[in-house]
């Protein structure tokens, strides 16, 4: 960038009354920018610099944005002589800068600059994808964000993580959790409160994530919740008991996986609903030969267990686990589960012989990590001894758009 000296101007002080009462003069004969000249644009990796000229004022003040509102942070010298920039520049964006200043006699003068910074090659643009799809959900869908590239290194996943921002209304504590290099997945301290409205949104456009890599421009992602709906699966008793919003709505006998296919404990998310399914043994490795058409097949996981219609089973529903691991029910009550739930809501399996469920990688275990551990997960506020920074706990406990 070139050190351009700013055209001269006339001061402006008014001789009577103080001398901050007067309009502020044009402050370009008492300041030099290194930003570009004419239409050239700034290196987004270059600080900016702001010095006062000769010995007849100062600078009091220098705020810079850029078009979506973000401040350069900066740094001004005690006696006003010099003031730069102490983060990069987004690429590819507007700025502008303000700078304030004094003379001698106290009068105030002001300068606007505007400039622009290049855009970042294609090859280094990291992209974030959000989810879920626009919807309606149930109270524990989490957001997701899917990077283009692995981001590795606690300041880096800082920069995208601050960038990220979850709001929801009515508003509940949540926090991004590092699922690896390239995921991360968003959950309130408990699920979202009903009929709540969740704003996700990416400031990272233009940000300089590490050397190689720069935040592009993300669709924002907006999402609502229903009533709160959770099944409890009891596979010891072989029942189960669903409720919305705390309230018993339906129980029913079930049957869960027999032994060697014990199904999972823990919390499952709803992941989406299928009519009619073909499941066979080669999908699990079962010793066992199955192959069946099983209908209002509501899956929970990415492997394959299902809650479905299962009719052959039912003297065994209420009496016996005899599935490879899926909860089977009569048709009638699975066709009742199939529309009363929705993608997001909640099935919890208790007293199984099970594994417990993963928290990631077959489907959404997400709440089955404590919330200590989970904030643990987080380049913010992870290892945080006395807790996150007023600016990180605003971003992270959403509040109204």
């Amino acid at each position: 960038m070139l050190v351009v000296a700013l055209g001269a101007g006339a001061t402006a002080c008014g001789s009577d009354g103080h001398p901050l009462s007067a309009k502020p003069y044009d402050a370009a004969s008492q300041i030099a920018f290194n930003g570009p000249a004419g239409s050239q644009k700034a290196d987004p990796d270059k600080p900016l610099e702001i010095t006062a000229e000769g010995d007849e004022g100062r600078i009091t003040d220098v705020t810079a944005t850029d078009a979506m509102g973000r401040y350069v942070a900066g740094e001004l010298t005690a006696d006003g002589s010099r003031w730069h920039s102490t983060a990069p520049l987004a690429a590819g964006a507007d700025y502008t800068v303000r700078v304030s200043t004094e003379d001698d006699e106290g009068s105030p003068g002001r300068k606007v600059l505007n400039f622009a910074t290049d855009k970042a090659a294609k090859k280094k643009q990291l992209k974030v994808t959000l989810g879920p799809v626009a919807g309606k959900y149930g109270v524990g869908q989490p957001v997701t964000a899917k990077l283009s590239a692995k981001v590795k290194g606690k300041e880096a996943r800082g920069i995208v993580e601050r960038a990220l921002k979850v709001r929801s209304q009515p508003a509940t504590e949540g926090a991004w959790h590092w699922v690896d290099s390239q995921t991360l997945h968003y959950r309130p301290k408990d699920y979202w409160p009903t009929d709540a409205t969740v704003d996700v949104t990416s400031n990272l456009e233009g940000i300089k994530v590490t050397d190689k890599l720069w935040g592009a421009g993300t669709k924002p992602l907006r999402f609502t919740t229903g009533d709160k709906i959770v099944a409890v699966t009891d596979a010891g008793s072989h029942w189960m008991t669903v409720y919305r919003n705390g309230e018993e709505i339906n129980s029913m006998p079930v049957t869960t996986g027999k032994p060697g296919y014990a199904t999972r404990n823990g919390i499952k998310v709803v992941l989406g609903k299928e009519y009619a399914v073909r499941m066979t043994s080669a999908s699990i490795g079962a010793s066992d030969f199955y192959d069946k058409m099983v209908y209002y097949a509501t899956r929970v996981t990415d492997s394959g267990e299902y809650v479905h219609a299962a009719p052959w089973s039912v003297g065994s529903q209420g009496n016996a686990n005899t599935s490879h691991g899926c909860t089977g029910m009569s048709t009638g009550n699975a066709a009742w589960f199939y529309e009363t739930v929705r993608q997001g809501d909640i099935v919890k399996v208790v007293n199984s012989y099970g594994a417990d469920m993963d928290p990631f990688g077959n489907g959404f275990g997400d709440w089955n990590v404590s919330w200590k551990k989970w904030v643990e997960g987080s380049a913010l506020l992870g290892g945080a001894k006395k807790g996150p920074k007023p600016a990180d706990v605003a971003r992270l406990r959403p509040q109204s758009v």
